[in-house]
């Protein structure tokens, strides 16, 4: 077994939590509120910004040129299609790519966020990927698992499907996973239960991620 196998089912329950959020369950037939989608719009905006630090950061510490390569490419990916694809998701919104950039992180992205970047800043390119993964691969996870049912009418959410079920995306996700069963190759009994510790919390931050957008958010004060 690979050691992102093990990592899946160490995450699994959370997982599935994710495919049966009402949220995702709302793309997947077309029946999600669009003010709930406008809220993920704004927030996943901001959140791949620090997302797309995070992956510049790992490719001024990548150990091989390949691995600088990708991160390269999955950061060009990240700032100039699926970033494009929510500009163009606010604009059916009306909204404008200032107001999108003043936009304001919720406790949750924020949250998510700092936990990223404190990653990748205090740890090692292991514990950076294995921060990083759940994203990644949850995403193209969900949207395969959509595709495989009724294309949903509403174009916005069939688009949102079609562009993380996409070819590209799987591409991208296959490649970390295995870069992350590279990194794990050898590795410690402990360092194997921080990766999959951060595995499991990166896990969490998705899911909580559905919920801010399906039932919204505010800082108390």
């Amino acid at each position: 077994m690979a050691f992102t196998d093990e990592l899946y089912e160490a995450a699994r329950d959370i997982w599935d939590a994710q495919v049966a959020h009402p949220f995702v369950t709302g793309i997947s037939d077309g029946t999600l509120d669009r003010g709930v989608f406008e809220r993920w719009v704004r927030q996943d905006y901001l959140y791949l910004v620090e997302f797309s630090r995070v992956l510049a950061w790992a490719a001024a510490r990548a150990d091989r040129l390949e691995a600088m390569s990708w991160y390269a490419a999955a950061l060009h990916l990240t700032l100039n299609t699926e970033m494009a694809l929510h500009r163009q998701y606010a604009a059916r919104f009306g909204i404008g790519i200032e107001e999108l950039e003043a936009e304001r992180m919720w406790p949750t992205t924020r949250a998510y966020t700092d936990f990223l970047v404190r990653t990748a800043a205090d740890g090692d390119m292991a514990d950076l990927v294995a921060a990083l993964l759940p994203c990644a691969w949850g995403y193209v996870y969900i949207a395969e698992r959509l595709a495989a049912s009724q294309r949903p009418s509403d174009q916005r959410y069939a688009d949102w499907i079609d562009q993380y079920a996409s070819d590209e995306f799987r591409d991208a996700a296959d490649w970390l996973r295995s870069e992350m069963d590279r990194l794990a190759g050898g590795a410690s009994a402990k360092k194997r239960v921080r990766l999959a510790d951060l595995f499991v919390l990166s896990s969490r931050y998705e899911w909580q991620f559905w919920e801010m957008c399906w039932r919204g958010e505010r800082w108390a004060v």
